[in-house]
């Protein structure tokens, strides 16, 4: 892969990241604003998301942080090229990953559809089984991060299910001329493989055509290599705690 096929991929991932981001803030009425180098919310993001993403690898941290609440706990920043230095603004490293790239294509025979032994996955289609898919990603009660407004034609959560419960799931969403995968969650390796190829095949069945991206680190990188993603460059999540 050539470097400027590489770079249009990082810019596409960044801005499918901050497309989510985006819908999960606004769908907890959280005002939010798109500027040429990062997207920000003007008040507190929901738990787990940023208050801001870099959506150019020129981005300053003046113009990534103009638009966000440092004054109260808990902002977090995604520097989607790792290459801000938020130090001195206040911020700590939270932790490093790898945007991962899969060209268009179906996902391995057989994954997803219960035939291999794993789970048999499906789409969530309203709210009562968003609460379910909710309960089982974070292994406890649904805490309503994820509000049914968000399932619609660009955003996806899918569901795997055994014994009649979901026990793995991921969500897809459309943005940036490309298809995120995100919040992928299965009980054991298998399932992660399980689960990463039934987002493969779901992307390629909705969107055919459209390359697929997200990010991931540690064992959770390892599992989308093994489903044929490629690393394609280095993001940071910076936390502020001063």
């Amino acid at each position: 892969m050539i470097a400027e096929d590489v770079s249009a991929l990082l810019l596409a991932a960044a801005r499918n990241n901050a497309d989510w981001c985006d819908a999960v803030s606004r769908a907890h009425g959280v005002p939010t604003v798109f500027a040429p180098a990062a997207w920000s919310g003007a008040a507190r993001t929901p738990a787990l998301y940023p208050d801001a993403v870099s959506l150019t690898p020129g981005a300053t941290a003046a113009e990534v942080l103009g638009g966000v609440d440092t004054a109260s706990p808990g902002c977090s920043v995604k520097d989607s090229f790792a290459a801000l230095d938020l130090g001195p603004a206040g911020f700590e490293v939270l932790f490093e990953a790898r945007w991962i790239h899969r060209p268009a294509g179906p996902a391995a025979a057989g994954g997803g559809d219960g035939g291999d032994g794993g789970p048999v996955w499906s789409r969530v289609r309203d709210a009562g089984e968003l609460a379910d898919w909710e309960a089982a990603w974070d292994e406890g009660e649904p805490s309503g991060l994820f509000r049914p407004e968000l399932i619609s034609p660009e955003v996806v959560f899918l569901a795997g299910r055994a014994g009649g419960r979901i026990v793995a799931g991921a969500v897809l969403s459309l943005g940036g001329g490309v298809v995120g995968v995100s919040n992928l969650f299965a009980p054991d390796p298998a399932g992660s493989d399980s689960a990463w190829a039934a987002a493969v095949g779901a992307a390629h069945e909705l969107w055919p055509g459209l390359h697929v991206v997200g990010y991931e680190h540690g064992e959770d990188l390892d599992a989308a290599v093994r489903a044929g993603f490629a690393p394609i460059g280095p993001l940071r999540v910076w936390l502020h705690t001063t």
